[in-house]
């Protein structure tokens, strides 16, 4: 399962989708949204994606990290639009046959969505600035 939405994230739901016999171990990841960032009270939070490309590229994580560490199955639920303080952002799951795999997978698969994917959070905070905060220097309004 990989998915961008704009509902909550049913984080149960998820972690089913990578349960299996041959699992010895399932790994989870839930980032959640904070009320506050550099230090100032954030009023909303916002995702943006290039849907498509950004789909494309989870896949490859996936892939990549299925390969490296023999994992069973990997899952990962992005939100996009509006997220409440406190409700999931991301959720990446990881099940395996042996726990240390499972680990490594699922750090590897957050860390690399991270530093590698189009999805972009705006931060508006109370004093009504905002900051696009992020890993690529590319901005949504600079994709085609």
């Amino acid at each position: 399962m990989i998915r961008l939405q704009h509902e909550r994230i049913d984080v149960d739901e998820v972690i089913r989708s990578v349960l299996g016999t041959s699992s010895g171990a399932v790994d989870v990841f839930i980032g959640t949204t904070r009320d506050r960032a550099n230090g100032k009270p954030v009023r909303t939070l916002a995702y943006e994606a290039h849907e498509l490309m950004a789909v494309r590229e989870i896949e490859k994580i996936a892939a990549e990290a299925s390969q490296r560490w023999k994992t069973d199955r990997i899952s990962v639920v992005h939100r996009l639009g509006l997220v409440k303080g406190g409700e999931a952002s991301v959720v990446v799951a990881v099940s395996s046959a042996h726990r240390a795999e499972a680990f490594e997978a699922c750090r590897f698969v957050i860390d690399t969505l991270k530093k590698d994917v189009p999805i972009w959070k705006q931060e508006v905070y109370e004093d009504g600035s905002s900051e696009w905060p992020g890993h690529l220097s590319v901005q949504p309004s600079n994709i085609p």
